[in-house]
């Protein structure tokens, strides 16, 4: 029994350490993602005015509400700001943020903190359940963040590293409203970048693509071209074939302008000889009109 019991404790403590150590890297659901102090030419405000401000990550894969939590400065004050609640604005998307001015004027809208945040000194920042007991998450901005430089996580919701360390540090790039992690340049580009500096591979590659596609050009339309005309010169030469057979089946030329010029002689000299044969016939009419004497005498003019 007592080896029982010692292999029992030892399998206990075995599970309570490896547990404690995979709470330890679990990242909650809201994290403080991205924090700045001292903000002199960075971000404004819809009022125009520049202040700090904290931005809060949705680091789930569902919508969830920050109304009702609460953001402090204070570990002693955990409801010092409380988030109101039903503003939809609240209401963040799966892996999206949400940015809270640090301005202390909370009448300038449920987006305005009642506290700020002093470049002076190190600054505690926690975000509480909406019972205002349960710490979701929290981080310390050190002392001396230069001026418009942000406090957060290089991965946005990633808070430790597979070894456990907490990776928050200044970041490279202030991104308000945006993933922490840019990709500034494709691999490819840099990889080339680093491979040809002077950029004479590109240059020479560049000129190839374009001459070969000039050269393919060519040859398409040559082609088309030569195409073209055979079948032009195709045509042609059945068109003569279909002439020269007409003219073998018909006569000639000068036969046919003979022939032309007899008939028009014909036709001119047709009323030029007439019959010579006169036909006397008698009238049957013994009387007619215009032989009457009465139109060839005088007649008086009636008194």
């Amino acid at each position: 029994m007592t080896k029982l019991n010692q292999i029992g404790f030892l399998l206990l403590a075995i599970t309570l350490t490896f547990g404690s150590c995979s709470t330890k890297k679990k990242n909650p659901s809201w994290v403080i993602n991205e924090v700045m102090v001292n903000n002199k030419t960075n971000m404004i405000d819809e009022f125009g005015q520049r202040n700090g401000w904290i931005e809060i990550y949705n680091n789930t894969a569902k919508t969830q509400d920050l109304g009702g939590m609460y953001l402090t400065t204070d570990k002693n004050n955990p409801k010092m700001y409380p988030i109101p609640l039903g503003d939809v604005r609240t209401r963040i998307k799966p892996y999206q943020q949400a940015i809270f001015w640090a301005d202390a004027k909370p009448f300038h809208g449920n987006f305005h903190t009642n506290f700020e945040l002093d470049s002076t000194r190190e600054n505690y920042i926690a975000l509480y359940d909406v019972d205002g007991k349960t710490l979701i998450d929290e981080i310390i901005v050190p002392k001396g963040i230069p001026a418009d430089k942000t406090f957060g996580y290089p991965k946005d919701g990633f808070k430790y590293d597979e070894e456990g360390n907490l990776m928050a540090t200044i970041l490279e790039r202030v991104t308000p409203n945006s993933n922490n992690a840019i990709i500034a340049e494709n691999p490819k580009i840099a990889e080339m970048k680093r491979n040809d500096p002077l950029g004479i591979i590109i240059t020479i590659t560049s000129m190839l693509v374009v001459f070969t596609g000039l050269f393919l050009l060519y040859l398409m339309f040559h082609c088309i071209g030569n195409f073209s005309k055979n079948m032009t010169q195709k045509r042609v030469a059945g068109r003569r074939k279909l002439s020269a057979a007409r003219s073998e089946s018909q006569l000639s030329g000068e036969v046919l302008a003979a022939i032309a010029a007899a008939i028009t002689e014909l036709k001119e000299d047709q009323h030029d000889i007439e019959s010579t044969i006169l036909t006397i016939q008698q009238v049957k009419k013994n009387y007619s009109p215009w032989s009457s004497k009465i139109y060839t005498l005088r007649q008086l003019p009636n008194k």
